[in-house]
């Protein structure tokens, strides 16, 4: 069986028609979705790229894996400690289909990008077609992709084939017509003028007066993006980027699959669909960006389209990476005992008793150190180093409320202190597995999770700006909840 894996950077599931999107971003995902299984509730376990990528690579959660952050302290993919030997109960994906007699083929400029070369293990060919780590648009990957389909589809029936596109990760760089394509629809109700002006109040990176750290306050990086927000129409034109860079994609993979069709080979590919991440785009006044273990920067699409499989969507609690189990399930291949990762092959199948996780833990430790605890009722979000950001130590939220607009902390002790022991047994039930410590408590041990953005870098871009008093809020804050969370 050919498996083509379209892993998209940064793609929200809620921003598709298949999930109710009323912009029109993606009639070709939708067209597939059609013909699918559709799993509604899939979540990355780790975020952003590099921790979510090695887990995807590894079939186990970041706290064993090791990365939860893209450099420095807690970013150290674990291999045995022998030379030339791999985890035998847990092989990365790539080895383990290898090794069951499957052909792995990646294009992907990820691990130039963040240096993470240990992506590179086990492929049978790494395609690495471009410099520009990640700063390629779209057709440059089709430029690289369709060519090798040519000459090497038909002629390899065993084969997990990886295509990687940064769209819509910002910034945006698709060319401006596809914004136009949306920009006449409306944008999420939930999004109002009176929430982007309380999201202004924010003094941290990504949020509507800060939109661009690092850069001057008067310039932005392309013409899709408004400088800064300042009401709603400027949310609009920031949707409009956005969107408007999902609606170019959506275009480029009808291209891809179009070519699979030219060359007789579609009908009888297994076609999956899915993300490293999500994106904020509003939520925790973060706009256009992935800084926390929000709901909206892990609910990613998963979408499966397995030859004589029905068309159907199921709602049970699902990882990201339990796309390996699940791969391998369908595939006929023995799962691994030492992954985490769990197959929803039965689900793909249509058959019934099939109801996911009874819940999830998810974390983030670049922009800042949290877990999340997901369960059919519950958001419980643990603080344990804001970075720069104004989270509260704790946080909890109706499911329902997937924009995180009511945290309802304070109402729910009883529920937060249940969710805050289930934490902790999660926690060290993954340590019993390893002899390694946790990441995140690397990450906290090294300083925190200043990565892109440092502390006394970023209070000085505030002062610059005019926003002193915000500045000494935001210290002030930071300094606090550090005390407080820290582990």
């Amino acid at each position: 069986m050919r498996v083509l894996y379209i892993d998209v950077d940064s793609l929200r599931p809620d921003h598709l028609g298949a999930h109710g999107y009323e912009r029109p971003t993606s009639p070709t995902i939708d067209a597939l979705a059609e013909r699918s299984t559709v799993m509604e509730q899939t979540y990355s376990s780790s975020s952003p790229c590099g921790p979510s990528r090695g887990c995807l690579m590894s079939g186990v959660f970041g706290i064993r894996h090791g990365v939860l952050t893209h450099w420095g302290p807690g970013s150290r993919f674990r291999f045995p400690g022998q030379a030339h030997t791999y985890f035998r109960d847990a092989p990365t994906l790539t080895r383990h289909l290898r090794e069951n007699g499957v052909s792995t083929v990646s294009f992907s400029s990820f691990m130039d990008r963040h240096q993470m070369f240990w992506f590179g293990a086990g492929w049978s060919q790494m395609n690495t077609f471009t410099l520009k780590q990640g700063d390629e648009d779209a057709d440059e990957v089709n430029a690289a992709v369709i060519p090798w389909l040519r000459e090497n589809i038909r002629d390899t029936p065993d084969l997990f084939l990886h295509v990687q596109y940064w769209e819509p990760h910002r910034n945006y760089t698709m060319p401006e017509r596809w914004a136009r394509e949306v920009e006449h629809a409306p944008i999420p109700s939930w999004l109002t003028p009176e929430r982007v002006a309380a999201h202004r109040e924010s003094a941290a990176p990504y949020s509507p007066q800060e939109l661009f750290p690092g850069r001057r306050r008067e310039d932005a990086p392309t013409p899709s993006m408004p400088r800064r927000i300042d009401d709603l129409e400027d949310a609009h034109r920031f949707f409009d980027g956005y969107d408007g860079a999902v609606r170019y994609l959506d275009d480029q993979i009808g291209m891809l699959l179009h070519e699979l069709d030219l060359l007789g080979v579609l009908e009888d590919t297994a076609i999956i669909l899915s993300a490293d991440h999500g994106e904020a785009l509003g939520e925790q006044s973060v706009y256009g960006d992935h800084t926390s273990a929000a709901n909206a920067v892990h609910h990613v699409p998963m979408i499966v389209h397995w030859p004589g499989a029905p068309a159907h969507r199921q709602q049970g609690l699902t990882y990201q990476l339990d796309m390996d189990a699940t791969i391998c399930d369908l595939l006929g291949v023995p799962v691994p005992e030492g992954w985490d990762s769990r197959s929803f092959a039965p689900a793909v199948r249509g058959e019934s008793g099939w109801s996911g996780r009874d819940q999830l833990v998810w974390d983030h430790g670049l922009y800042c150190a949290q877990r999340v605890v997901r369960t059919p009722q519950w958001l419980y979000q643990r603080t344990y180093h804001p970075g720069v950001f104004e989270h509260r130590p704790t946080s909890l939220y109706d499911a329902e409320d997937v924009h995180q607009v009511d945290d309802v902390a304070d109402a729910h002790p009883g529920t937060v202190a249940e969710l805050e022991e289930e934490l902790v047994a999660w926690r060290q039930d993954q340590l019993a597995r390893t002899d390694l410590p946790d990441p995140l408590d690397e990450i906290l041990a090294g300083g925190g999770p200043y990565r892109y953005v440092q502390l006394e870098q970023w209070m000085r871009l505030l002062g610059e700006n005019g926003r002193e008093s915000e500045a000494r809020r935001l210290r002030a804050h930071i300094e606090a909840t550090a005390r407080t969370c820290v582990a």
